[in-house]
């Protein structure tokens, strides 16, 4: 899978879980039995995804940072040609490469980053 690809599902993930615990999904075994700190875990958070948005290329970096103030997941998958994004249909040939991949590639219509599931 292209390293791009796998830095922005991981900022994804992370910056999903910090919205989580802010919206008071962090459950009381995490905070009594294991001494989470919700200020903590979701300052944690948010400055490990900022530390890997320097990883990424300056124009990956911008699409990826607009995307995603626009919609909580800038990365999405295609399952049956179909973006998870948007709902719409992908051409064949994006979804049908050999290693789909091993490049970035966009939704036409959303704009999204894809990821083809085989």
């Amino acid at each position: 899978m292209n390293e791009q690809l796998l830095v922005m599902l991981e900022i994804q993930d992370l910056k999903s879980k910090a919205r989580e615990i802010e919206r008071g999904e962090l459950g009381d075994l995490e905070e009594t039995h294991f001494g989470v700190d919700p200020d903590q875990a979701v300052t944690a958070l948010r400055n490990k995804a900022t530390e890997l948005m320097g990883g990424l290329r300056a124009d990956t970096r911008g699409r990826f940072k607009a995307l995603a103030e626009r919609a909580d997941r800038a990365v999405v998958p295609v399952v049956d040609g179909t973006c998870f994004g948007c709902y719409v249909s992908i051409p064949t040939a994006t979804a049908g490469e050999r290693e789909p991949n091993s490049a970035l590639q966009s939704c036409e219509s959303c704009g999204r980053f894809l990821y083809i599931l085989g």
